[in-house]
């Protein structure tokens, strides 16, 4: 079913990332064999499967119960023992395994939380397609290099919204 190219529903609103886009993603992170990687989403475990086969250590969150235990079972069965998937909310990222190399978001979000910023490592890397409600989404790649975050537009994508990841409204009087 990767090959359709499609957004595969996984019930409760939830999907697997499109495969060109997760490639993209990827490829613009460009992940090397010395990177710990994070995965916000796992969903099913497919986008930690793909990036465990490149960097050293890849930690995925997961905020369903159900999903994460499927997304660790289906790691187990494949063979795959530098991935696992933590069970949490995924407004914090999750601190007490970074910094990471590589931050990938397995679905779009109205913005990055700026935990994740500070997770990431000098030199590090974030890939997010950044979707306001209602709007098209851009994949964007964050890059963090003496303490800053610069941030570089790559390409159009419509891709699914991750759970709880909704833009903070701004301040209106």
């Amino acid at each position: 079913m990767a090959y359709i190219d499609e957004d595969i529903d996984l019930g409760g609103g939830r999907y697997l990332m499109e495969p060109m886009v997760l490639a993209r993603l990827l490829q613009e992170a460009a992940p090397t064999a010395a990177d710990i990687g994070l995965i916000a989403g796992a969903a099913a475990g497919y986008s930690a499967a793909v990036l465990a086969a490149i960097c050293s250590t890849v930690v995925a969150l997961e905020p369903d119960p159900v999903l994460a235990a499927g997304a660790n079972a289906a790691l187990t069965a494949l063979g795959i023992d530098n991935a696992a998937v933590v069970q949490g909310p995924l407004t914090e990222g999750c601190p007490s395994q970074g910094p990471y190399g590589v931050i990938l978001f397995d679905g779009a979000v109205e913005e990055i939380p700026a935990a994740y910023f500070e997770q990431l490592e000098e030199g590090g890397r974030l890939a997010a397609v950044i979707a306001p409600a209602g709007s098209i989404g851009r994949a964007t790649l964050f890059t963090k290099a003496d303490g800053r975050i610069s941030r570089r537009t790559l390409f159009d994508a419509a891709i699914h919204h991750l759970p709880g990841l909704v833009k903070t409204p701004d301040f209106v009087f």
